[in-house]
């Protein structure tokens, strides 16, 4: 028999970030959905309590996929996140839970929980000083030829292993300029690399004494693979800091993590330049935890005089599905719970930035995909999505990212198992593929806030517990398409105070899948989708949007879309302003929502990405600078 009265459960606290803390509370019960959890919090040390967005309910929704045997249920509780935090900094947060049939438990929780501050070279260690194989100059002592007779005081030939004056916790490898390139078949490599040009790091620091790698600051600090497969596997190491060093030439730069084998905790990889690669920095595997990849330039291979996805210049017949000639995958794509990916700049690979998509979600939550942060990114050139949180479990945050020129999908959910997942504040152009937001798999729990896409939202494959508030959808022109379409599996769903230009020449505008009350539409026949010309038609008909409007490109200060025909166009985004003209129809035109869109300017909110009155946004490196065009 169904128990409408809730049970509180297991509350855990999730790995802290820089600016966000998430939470799950599990919960039994709770048959008729009508429980709640309101949450509040205040920095320590202070009184005032403020509102965060409250805990989402999720449970029941049904992930799969059965092309590759996937299918999970999500399992009863609540998540969420508190957002825009600052770092290091102490919170008390309470977390509120009532339900009109009861509860049962604790009902009430509070943590203390600390924002993580972003990692640093420790102060208390050793300074080992590396110079290149043909370096002739004066050496500051210690010195060392190349990282790997610092690192583990290695030798040449066989003795390369013989390791017996590794470096310790708090130790500082500062490499000084030059070119390190592994003589691959040379027996008696100077770098003290075996023959596949591989460097495997493999020692443990703290988070209070972490090993750094760093450049020494008297000139460029290159790392050539010679286009070996792997330049460093660090699977092995926890609390390693990369900063300010070229990788170049190689398959994949910075390897941390195979899955169900061994992965990287703590990995910093900051001020780096990343060149004619393959994969930048990847690991797999449920283990690894609390990367900080920020501030880094990646540069792929693929074409980067045409956007290329899975039809067009590279589509060949191959079996089912085709196949795709890739020579660049990802920058970045991790796995594991509390990762920071923000401020890279990122071009010419098949998706800049991704979750692993894993599978069926460990159930330890310490070796789930949660509270990880990508925000402040520029992707430029991806031949299939800006951004994957495929696999992603609950409290994934992506915001204040700027992709331009993706082939097929710009921000993708290709499945998230209960979420939530907050897209927010991002910007999008040139998306030929149609897709704004994948949202594929029947993926749970997606919450899509302020975000400005020029160009449409189609996507047909059902999905569960999704909210739209304050977005920009702004159409192309794309013949026989419509501007939006709603997949909604299950009753959860909602959608208001967003803006749409719709297509020109197009009946079917917006379209609606909702099941019947009580029933579920993962497999929608397609007369159960429903399709209107207007969104005054789609409102009176669904009851969503009593606030939404349509707009147009006049609400911009200047702005035009892509040339839909063009569909291998590139564009970029120096020539691109996204800014609101002051006054528009699209201004003051949104609601509040806790969190993130509090110092509002105005009576209220302005819809899309950038709020009119707040100072300009800066996307990629903090290091690498450049001014628009359309100044």
């Amino acid at each position: 028999m169904a128990q409408n009265a809730t049970e509180a459960g297991r509350f855990y606290v999730e790995h802290p970030t820089l600016l966000n803390l998430g939470f799950e509370w599990s919960i039994r019960g709770d048959a008729n959905r009508n429980a709640n959890v309101t949450v509040r919090f205040r920095a320590a040390g202070t009184t005032a309590w403020r509102e965060a967005l409250p805990l989402v309910r999720i449970g029941g929704e049904r992930v799969y996929r059965d092309r590759e045997h996937l299918d999970y249920t999500v399992p009863d509780g609540f998540a969420g996140s508190i957002l825009n935090l600052e770092p290091g900094t102490e919170y008390e947060c309470q977390f509120v839970m009532t339900d009109p049939d009861g509860v049962g438990g604790q009902a009430t929780q509070t943590a203390k929980v600390t924002t993580r501050t972003e990692p640093m070279a420790s102060t208390k260690g050793r300074t080992l000083h590396v110079y290149a194989a043909d370096y002739k100059g004066t050496r500051i002592e210690p010195s060392f030829t190349g990282v790997l007779e610092a690192y583990y005081g290695a030798g040449l030939g066989d003795w390369s292993v013989v390791w017996e004056r590794k470096a310790k916790p708090g130790d500082t490898i500062l490499v000084h300029a030059g070119l390190y390139k592994p003589e691959r078949l040379n027996y008696v490599d100077p770098m003290m690399a075996p023959f596949d040009g591989t460097m495997s790091l493999t020692l443990k620091g703290t988070k209070e004494l972490p090993i750094t790698i760093k450049n020494a600051g008297d000139g460029e600090v290159i790392f050539d693979g010679d286009n070996n497969g792997k330049l460093f596997d660090v699977m092995a190491t926890s609390h390693h800091i990369f900063e300010g060093l070229t990788f170049r030439n190689t398959g994949v730069a910075i390897f941390a993590g195979a899955k169900e084998t061994l992965g990287a905790v703590a990995l910093t990889v900051k001020n780096c330049r990343f060149e004619n690669i393959g994969f930048g920095v990847w690991t797999e595997y449920a283990g690894s935890s609390d990367f900080y990849i920020a501030d880094n330039l990646f540069l792929g291979k693929d074409d980067r005089f045409r956007l290329v996805g899975w039809t067009g210049f590279m589509w060949a017949s191959a079996g089912p599905y085709g196949s795709h000639q890739m020579v660049s995958y990802y920058a970045i794509k991790v796995y594991g719970p509390g990762h920071v990916i923000a401020r890279n700049a990122i071009a010419y690979f098949h998706d800049a930035i991704g979750i692993s998509t894993y599978g069926t979600p460990e159930k330890n939550p310490d070796l789930q995909a949660s509270s990880i942060d990508i925000y402040g990114n520029d992707m430029h050139m991806s031949n299939d999505d800006y951004v994957e949180t495929d696999g992603g479990v609950h409290n994934i945050r992506v915001f204040e990212n700027r992709g331009v020129n993706a082939a097929q999908g710009g921000y993708s959910s290709q499945p998230i198992f209960g979420g939530p997942v907050y897209f927010y504040r991002n910007l999008l152009y040139h998306v030929p593929g149609g897709v704004a937001f994948k949202f594929s798999a029947k993926p749970a729990g997606l919450f899509v806030f302020h975000n400005t896409i020029i160009g449409e939202q189609i996507v047909r494959d059902p999905y569960s517990n999704v909210h739209w508030r304050n977005n920009l959808f702004l159409g192309r022109d794309t013949e026989g398409r419509g501007i939006m379409a709603w997949a909604n599996a299950t009753g959860a769903y909602s959608s208001d105070y967003n803006g749409y230009r719709p297509n020109k020449g197009v009946a079917a505008q917006y379209s609606w899948l909702a099941p019947v009350m009580g029933q579920t539409a993962y497999a929608p026949k397609p007369e159960e989708w429903k399709s209107f010309a207007t969104l005054a038609e789609f409102r009176a008909a669904t009851g969503q949007e009593a606030h939404g409007i349509e707009v147009d490109f006049d609400i911009f200060e200047k702005m035009s879309p892509p040339n839909p025909a063009l569909r291998h166009a590139v564009y970029h985004a120096m020539d691109l302003n996204f800014k609101l003209k002051p006054g528009s129809r699209a201004v003051d035109a949104g609601v509040v929502i806790p969190t993130v869109n509090d110092g509002f300017v105005g009576r209220a909110p302005d819809l899309g990405a950038l709020e009119v009155g707040k100072p300009e946004m800066k996307y990629g490196p903090r290091w690498l600078s450049w001014q628009p065009f359309y100044r």
